[in-house]
C-alpha cells in the first residue's frame, strides 16, 4: 500500500524560500511523482512532476524558474524547492504518485503554504 506524507509547509513572507518534502512508503521508486496545489476556492492544479529516474522534471509554465523538483529514490523522498515565493503561491500542496504513467492514483494529505506580502 502506497502512502505519501508531505511536510515542510508553513507561513512565510513574500520573497522567501521554502522546501517541501514528501515521504513515500510502498515502493514508489518506479513511479512518476508530482506536486499539485490547491488555492482557496480554486481547483487543484499541477505544479510539476518528475519521472522515476529523475530525468526531465517538468513544471507548470507559470512556475518555471522559481520552483524545482527533485527526488531521492533511496530515501523514497520527493522534494519541492520553492524560491521567491509570492502571495499567489498560497495553497495546500499535495504530493502524488503515478504508478503506470496513466493517472496519479496516490495522494498525500497536503501541507499548507501561506505567503504574506
Amino acid at each position: 500500500q502506497v502512502q505519501l506524507a508531505e511536510s515542510g509547509g508553513g507561513s512565510v513572507q513574500a520573497g522567501d524560500s521554502l522546501t517541501l518534502s514528501c515521504a513515500a512508503t510502498g515502493s514508489t521508486v518506479r513511479y512518476t511523482m508530482a506536486w499539485f496545489r490547491q488555492a482557496p476556492g480554486k481547483e487543484r492544479i499541477f505544479v510539476g512532476g518528475i519521472s522515476w529516474d529523475g530525468n526531465g522534471p517538468n513544471y507548470a509554465d507559470s512556475l518555471s524558474g522559481r520552483f524545482e523538483i527533485s527526488r531521492d529514490n533511496n530515501k523514497e523522498t520527493l522534494v519541492l524547492q520553492m524560491n521567491n515565493l509570492k502571495p499567489e503561491d498560497t495553497a495546500v500542496y499535495y504530493c502524488a504518485a503515478d504508478p503506470y504513467g496513466l493517472a496519479y492514483d496516490y495522494w498525500g494529505q497536503g501541507t499548507q503554504v501561506t505567503v504574506s506580502s
